[in-house]
Formats: C-alpha cells, structure tokens, sequence
C-alpha cells in the first residue's frame, strides 16, 4: 500500500480571548503557517498541490472558504487551490487524513493539512447565532432530528457532565486533572520543548495594532495555577461538575502539517519526520457527545494490529477534563504517556486548527523523548471522534 509521511509541522503559540493573536486577520494568521511549512520542509512552492484547512466558524472573516484565502494572504502562487472543511473539534485532524489520502491515492503528491481558528474575532457558535439574529434560521437541528431526538439540546458542557457522572468521577479529579496540564506545559515551555514547534509571530492586539513583543509562549498557561484557585472557580452548573478552569480555553491559532507521498519526499529531497500508520473516524452517540474517542481508540488499536502498550505517546485533545480521565479509565493507557506537555486546559483549542495543533506537538514530542509510535484522537460535535496513529522515523 501508498504510504504518507509527515515531512514539517509548525503552529503558533495559542493566544487567548483578546490576547496578543486577537489582531490578526484569520486569513494572514493562517498565511503564516503556510509559509511556515513550506520552509521548514525547504519546498519549492510551486510544488504544493493543494492546501486542505480546517476552520470551525466559517463566517464571517473566515467565510468564502477561508483556506484558499489563506493561500492568497501567503507566498504560495496563486495556481495553489484550497479547500476548507468542518468537523467540529476534529476539522484539521481530518484535513491530516484527506491530505494522506490524497497523497496515498496517487494522484497528489505534496498537501498541506491545517487549521485555523480566530475566536478572539469569530465567536463560538457565530455562524448560528448570527443567523437567528438575522432572521434567515431557526435552528440547526430539523424536524427530523428533533423527532429522533425529542426534547434533546445537543450540548458538549452537557455531555462533559453526563461522562463525569458515569465514569464516577470526582470534582477533585477533574481539578487535580486540570492543574497536571498546567503543570505539564509550564514544565515543557520551561525546557524549551515547544521551541521547534512554535513559529514566533508578532503580537497584534485586537484594539490596538502590531506590538514589539514577539508571541512566542502559549498564552492560557496559568504559571500561578494551584488546586486551590482551580477548585474555587464557580461550576457552571449549580451543583455541576464542570468549571471554566477543567474545560479548555478559548484560544487563537493557526498550525500546519506537510503531507507527502514518496514521490513528494524524492521530489523535495527531504527526510521524513513521522509515517501515518493508522487513520480512522467514527460516529457515537451525539447526547453525551465526547464519549466517541474511548471507541474510536479501541476500534482503530484493533485495525492497526496494535495494542494500547504500544503507543509511546498519546494526545487526547482536553476538551473537558472528563473526556481524557475517562479515556484513561477505560483503554487502561499509561497516564505519564498522555499529552506529556499539557493541553487544551492549558494550552487552548482554537477549534479548527487543534487537530494539526496536537500532531504538531505529537511529532515534536516523539523525536524529543524518542518514541516509536504515537496515537492522536479528539471529541467533536456532534458525537464523532477521528484517531491518527504514526510511527516516527
């Protein structure tokens, strides 16, 4: 079978709400990773084949497919095209998966697979609410839907408590969990091991203009963060599970990932960095929602011929801390091999771009502690959860 290397990953450090990404346009933002890729792999542009970008709240500055407006914001020529897609929380982990198929098909040979995410400038659930704001839509859900689904609000808050429900867990796990991933970033931003993975980008701040400080350090990262502080933050729910402190943070970025067949590794010369091994998506139930990756692993660890002992390194994205804990629980994986640098409780989910985002910190991570293979899955709206399985070379 066609093989699909990783060949160059690259993101930005995450910014927060406001913060020091909040003054870039989503299309330059994602420009600059584009750029990015291309010189990390040190590829002739012109090579590029298409650019696949997952974008989760295509309206507005990131409407009238945001991707190839991309490709026009950036050095690659205009005969580049792209396309931009949306599955949820897991949009640029499946751009990773078109982008190999592509290639493995043969009939592309170089693609990059990205994402991009403003939410300092497009809100959480815009392209709905602005909708209904203007009259043109009621709801997302249809008639058929609401049938099949009677009296049910689809909700990921929701779906984090029902899983810490089921899975018995405790307040005080979700805030020992939420204050590891702190701990888990500071460790790794103060050892330098998110350097070769960050491309250092000028802070713009959304009501003021260009600054002289370089972004260069996620910006969610609560370097003071302590059980304490996490633990009295107020639920969001009375009587809940869920805080803002154990659920990931609003966050702007923009990350890319170079895919190639073997034709494309002769024709730019390069060595790659991390062979894809194993790709899958499946659908759960959409009422819990963020249930779907305990499956997902399991389904995709039996087709690959592996078993959870083998993965050196995982990466569950932090959508809630529910999520992982339960994945844990169930797949029996090693806690020190999950998301070693923190995630997205510390580090942010900018949406769109946290499927490249994570595999950019899984490669890194891989060829930094010298691990075989690595595993990456995410919840996604909708009740979905697509896992990625590579070797490092």
């Amino acid at each position: 079978m066609a093989e699909a290397y990783i060949v160059a990953a690259t993101r930005t450090a995450g910014g927060r709400r406001g913060g020091r990404l909040s003054g870039w346009h989503a299309t330059d933002l994602a420009a600059e990773v584009l750029n990015d890729v291309v010189d990390r792999a040190k590829a002739d542009p012109n090579l590029i084949d298409d650019v696949i970008m997952g974008c989760v709240s295509q309206i507005g500055e990131q409407s009238t497919n945001v991707a190839r407006n991309a490709v026009l914001a950036s050095k690659l020529p205009e005969s580049v095209p792209g396309t931009s897609i949306d599955r949820q929380c897991g949009s640029s982990q499946q751009a990773i998966h078109f982008a190999a198929q592509a290639v493995m098909s043969g009939f592309q040979d170089v693609v990059i697979a990205s994402g991009v995410e403003s939410m300092s400038r497009t809100p959480m659930f815009s392209p709905m609410a602005l909708a209904q704001k203007a009259g043109i839509a009621e709801h997302y859900m249809g008639p058929n839907i609401q049938q099949r689904y009677p009296d049910i609000e689809f909700s990921q808050f929701m779906g984090a408590e029902m899983i810490a429900r089921k899975y018995g867990q405790s307040r005080e796990d979700l805030h020992e969990f939420a204050l590891r991933s702190h701990q888990r970033a500071i460790a790794a931003t103060e050892a330098g091991r998110f350097d070769k993975e960050i491309l250092p980008l000028q802070s713009r701040l959304q009501d003021g203009g260009p600054q002289d400080e370089m972004h260069t350090v996620d910006e969610g990262i609560r370097f003071d963060a302590t059980l304490e502080g996490i633990a009295g933050v107020k639920p969001l729910q009375e009587g809940g599970f869920i805080n803002a402190a154990v659920a990931s943070q609003i966050c702007d970025g923009a990350t890319a990932v170079m895919v190639v067949s073997e034709k494309g590794l002769k024709k730019l010369g390069v060595e790659p960095l991390a062979r894809i091994h194993h790709m899958s998506v499946i659908g759960h139930d959409p009422v819990i929602m963020l249930e779907a990756p305990i499956p997902a692993t399991q389904q995709a660890l039996k087709k690959a011929g592996l078993n959870i002992n083998d993965i050196d390194l995982f990466e569950v994205n932090e959508a809630f801390a529910p999520v992982p804990l339960a994945w844990l629980d169930v797949t029996g994986a090693d806690p020190d091999r999950l998301n070693v640098n923190g995630g997205a409780i510390a580090l942010g989910h900018p949406l769109g771009a946290s499927g490249t985002k994570l595999m950019t910190t899984l490669v890194h991570a891989l060829h930094d502690r010298g691990g075989r293979y690595g595993l990456q899955t995410m919840c996604e709206g909708g009740g979905m959860a697509n896992v990625t399985i590579i070797e490092r070379l």
